[in-house]
């Protein structure tokens, strides 16, 4: 049960640069990102966005089987998320929260709490902006994070365009971009699971829909190894224009 829970967790947070780059890449990653940022809504609008929620509803895939889930996350910035999900495992629905909010962090399953030690809140920290910059890619040309450009590929069937970049705990990940309209398409990255295993993870995204001038994959599709890990639908999604500093307090 320990490990289906962790699975389900590190899921539903994990479902989706300071501007230096490779001298010979500058011009083209430099291109890259800013046709993106204009595909989503440009950099006034995007840079505008402090905090941000949604709601999904899925499946999470777990020892070869397909379970209900559903999901409400809350981010704040790069080092504040609120994260409550509910999954449907064999007719068992199981609860949790994980809570980050600077240097602390906590978990609650049932009535067991727990406080999340430096790595794993630095893990937790990641996996905020694995999910950030592919919304916002403001974060990209932020304090601490580094780009290069990196090819190009096929994904779903379409060429799409690669940086390649480095956040500021100095891991890499890889967003890939329509080549046509230069929407993010998909999301390359080693994690780390609740258990502590690494896996190599690949979340694709799609369905784009636009709110208020800012558009927001609505489909969220994720693989680990290779394998079927995760599946959502953005059911409702809002820009915030602050948080009560309540959400991101340990779990009662």
């Amino acid at each position: 049960m320990t490990r289906i829970i962790g699975a389900v967790a590190t899921a539903i947070v994990a479902a989706t640069l300071g501007s230096s780059a490779a001298a010979g890449d500058k011009q083209d990653a430099g291109a890259i990102l800013d046709k993106g940022i204009k595909a989503l809504g440009g950099a006034d609008k995007l840079g505008a966005v402090k905090a941000v929620t949604w709601k999904a509803k899925g499946k999470i895939y777990l020892g070869g089987n397909e379970n209900d889930v559903t999901s409400q996350v809350t981010i704040q910035g790069l080092d504040r998320v609120r994260n409550e999900f509910e999954v449907d495992v064999g007719g068992n629905k199981i609860m949790g929260v994980t809570v980050v909010s600077g240097a602390k962090g906590w978990r609650k399953f049932a009535d067991n709490n727990m406080e999340l030690d430096e790595a794993a809140v630095a893990n937790e920290k990641r996996n905020i902006y694995l999910q950030m910059a592919p919304l916002t890619l403001v974060p990209l040309k932020g304090k601490g994070f580094k780009f290069e450009a990196a090819g190009q590929e096929q994904v779903g069937g379409k060429a799409a365009l690669a940086l390649k970049a480095t956040g500021p705990d100095g891991k890499s990940f890889t967003i890939y971009f329509d080549k046509e309209n230069g929407l993010p398409v998909k999301v390359a990255a080693k994690v780390i699971g609740f258990m502590g295993g690494e896996f190599a993870q690949e979340t694709t995204y799609g369905n784009y829909k636009e709110f208020g001038g800012i558009k927001k994959a609505m489909k969220i599709d994720c693989k680990r190894d290779g394998e079927n890990f995760m599946a959502l639908e953005i059911t409702e999604f809002r820009v915030l224009d602050k948080v009560d500093a309540k959400m991101f307090a340990a779990p009662e």
